[in-house]
This record gives structure tokens, C-alpha cells and sequence, in this order.
């Protein structure tokens, strides 16, 4: 719990902001993304709203793609409702629509009081730089970035090439056409250390198996593939898919957040035409998430960022905060392969138990992993 002397100096530290930061604090409440004008509470077991109970208030502020995105931001929204529900926690919250919400979204949050703001997102990894240094006794976590070298930050990351490998030898080993496909949103780390990851897996079946499954969308080697150039939309993503579709490919790993529902869209119209499409979903496991054609969903490279979220404000409520990176591993359970779900009947036996191994080895160090986007664990 916060002391009290750490409780004063961040009430003079806010009132000490400028004219001008409150400024756009106004505007954002009268505009999009505001945080609620009462700060939520907990509920309990029958659903009735509640008192917080700890003298606490987390915040968070999402990337463009908002609280819904059935992927990164939901996800790491969810670990703040769970903070929320297990601490008695107050919360505030701020969606972005564009990123020129960055800015007001995140001084909004630091003047209404907020103990830590959790952004979501590498895009946000210059406005939350700016917010921290400028606020020194408010405490941040920043999601999928670790850029920010402060003493008030703590980057929240994962090596997701890790899971992605998985993903990518489970694809080789259920295709029926021989390829399959990846495309991302912006070409930045977070997307291509998936791509990374993925291409990794399909050509260690090739390797190991004697098989030339191909790959489209990606090239690691070049760091070069297909890029909607956005995560809002979806046209492009079911374009791509359709595209991959044409060319063959039966799986496709979007990574692109909201946009990969235009693939799922993309694969239910090909498979009732006839074709036996899948898709692997990120960040979350896209069967729970998303709300059509999840029995296409082969399976998910998880983020578990939830969990995350959730034992970064606990620490803090606790006073145990500090600025060392959360690296989310396969070994720590911080990324995983979802299970199969709908789609168990089409993952034989024996690439299972396949992946098993494989991902034990991978914990052991026995094989290795490589993206130029994974963070040091």
C-alpha cells in the first residue's frame, strides 16, 4: 500500500502540472477516450459495486486499436479489471482512436491522480517517455516497448518468437497445401519478432521433417513481407488474406490486431466455397476472443498480458516497484500456443507430442529461438 509520504508528494507533483496540461485534460474528458468522471470501484461476488478498499488508483491507456480489439489492449485491460477485483483498486481508463490521442490520453490519466498509467503499445513508447520524465513520482508500465530507460518505467515484454516457433511448426505440420502465410500490420518489432518466430518454426519442420512447406508474407532473412501498414483495417487484412488464398496458402497468422478480422472474415467466405482454411491468432487466445468464425481458429501465439498488468500494479500497490523489465517466456509462462480447440481433430498425435519437445528444448536452450526483436531475459 502506498505510504503517506509518497501519497503528498505525488498530490504537489500534480498540482504542480502546467496550465496547458490541464488544459488538454479538459479537452480529452469532453472528448474521446476520457477516463470516467468517478473512478470505477470493485464488485462483489453478486455483481453490486463496492468501496475500493486500498488507497490506490490504476490507470491505463490504450493504443489506436481501443479496449475491444480482441487482442494487446483488451488483454492488458483485463489485467487491470483483475487488479481491480483482487486488490479493491480504483481505475481509470483512456482509449485512443489515433495516435494523436497518445499525448492527451496519458496527461489526462497523470492528472486525475493515477498511483502507475499502464500504456499499451511500442507506438505509445515516446508519449509515456515524455509523461514519466516530467512526472517522476508517478509510476508507469508500458506494454510491448522497452525503450525507456527511467526509474519510474517498467516495460512489460515478451519474447513471443518463442510461442511463434511453435505456431509456425504446427502450421507446416497441419497444412494439407504445402503453405502458408503471415502478413503484419506496421513493420515494427513487436509484429516481426511473431513473423520472426513463425517462419523460424516453418522451416525447422522442413528441416527436420524433409518437407518444403512454403511460406509467404515473410522473409526473415530480408525482413521483408506484406504489411497492411495499420492496425484499424480490416478490409486490408481480409485483402491479404484472400490474396495468400489465391496463392495457396491454408493458414494464415495475421499479426495485426483488429485487422486480422478481415482474415477471419477472408477464410469463412473461402471455406464455404469449399476450401479448408485456418487461422492462428496473437496476443490472446482467439478462440475465447474473437465473436465469428473462431472454429477456424487453428490456434493463438499468447501474450499472457493480463497477468502481467495485474502483478505490475500489485507490486506497486505494494510498494515494491521497480524498473527491471517483465520478460514474458515460454518458460515463465509469460507467451504460450493456445490449445487447439476446434480444430483439435486436425493436429495428429504425434505433432503434439512433437510440439512438447520441442518446446522443451527451447526452454532448455537445446534450440534456439533467434529474432533480432527478442528482448534479453
Amino acid at each position: 500500500m502506498k505510504n503517506s509520504q509518497r501519497t503528498t508528494t505525488r498530490l504537489n507533483n500534480k498540482t504542480a502540472l502546467s496550465a496547458a496540461m490541464l488544459g488538454a485534460s479538459a479537452l480529452l474528458i469532453a472528448g474521446c477516450g476520457a477516463a470516467p468522471e468517478e473512478p470505477a470501484g470493485t464488485s462483489d461476488a453478486s455483481g453490486e459495486a463496492t468501496e475500493a478498499t486500498v488507497d490506490y488508483t490504476g490507470c491505463i491507456v490504450s493504443d489506436a486499436g481501443g479496449f475491444d480489439d480482441q487482442s494487446f489492449n483488451q488483454s492488458s485491460y483485463e489485467g487491470l479489471t483483475a487488479a481491480r477485483d483482487s486488490l479493491g483498486i480504483e481505475i481509470r481508463e483512456a482509449e485512443s482512436q489515433a495516435e494523436t490521442d497518445f499525448g492527451p490520453n496519458v496527461n489526462s490519466m497523470v492528472t486525475s491522480g493515477c498511483d502507475m498509467v499502464v500504456t499499451v503499445g511500442f507506438l505509445l513508447s515516446a508519449t509515456t517517455a515524455e509523461a514519466a520524465e516530467a512526472n517522476p513520482d508517478t509510476n508507469f508500465a508500458i506494454v510491448d516497448d522497452n525503450a525507456i530507460e527511467l526509474d519510474n518505467v517498467k516495460p512489460i515484454i515478451y519474447d513471443t518468437a518463442q510461442a511463434a516457433f511453435l505456431a509456425g511448426y504446427a502450421a507446416a505440420g497441419t497444412t494439407q497445401t504445402g503453405t502458408v502465410a503471415t502478413y503484419g500490420g506496421i513493420q515494427i518489432p513487436t509484429v516481426t519478432i511473431f513473423m520472426d518466430g513463425f517462419a523460424d518454426g516453418v522451416a525447422y519442420y522442413n528441416e527436420q521433417k524433409g518437407e518444403d512447406v512454403q511460406l509467404l508474407g515473410w522473409d526473415k532473412e530480408a525482413a521483408t513481407g506484406t504489411f497492411t501498414g495499420d492496425f484499424e483495417s480490416l478490409a486490408n487484412g481480409k485483402t491479404n488474406t484472400e490474396n495468400f488464398i489465391n496463392e495457396g496458402a491454408d493458414i494464415i497468422m495475421p499479426v495485426a490486431g483488429p485487422v486480422g478480422l478481415g482474415t477471419i472474415e477472408a477464410v469463412e467466405e473461402a471455406n464455404a466455397d469449399g476450401a479448408d482454411a485456418k487461422v492462428i491468432w496473437v496476443d490472446s487466445d482467439g478462440f475465447l476472443t474473437v465473436d465469428a468464425g473462431n472454429e477456424f481458429i487453428l490456434t493463438s501465439v499468447m501474450k499472457l498480458m493480463g497477468e502481467a498488468v495485474e502483478e505490475v500494479i500489485s507490486t506497486d500497490v505494494d510498494d515494491n516497484f521497480d524498473n527491471t523489465p517483465y520478460v514474458g517466456t515460454l518458460e515463465n509462462g509469460g507467451v504460450a500456443l493456445a490449445p487447439f480447440h476446434d480444430q483439435e481433430a486436425a493436429v495428429s498425435d504425434e505433432l503434439k507430442a512433437e510440439l512438447e519437445e520441442i518446446q522443451a528444448g527451447i526452454i532448455s536452450g537445446d534450440i534456439t529461438v533467434d529474432s533480432d526483436a527478442s528482448p534479453e531475459s
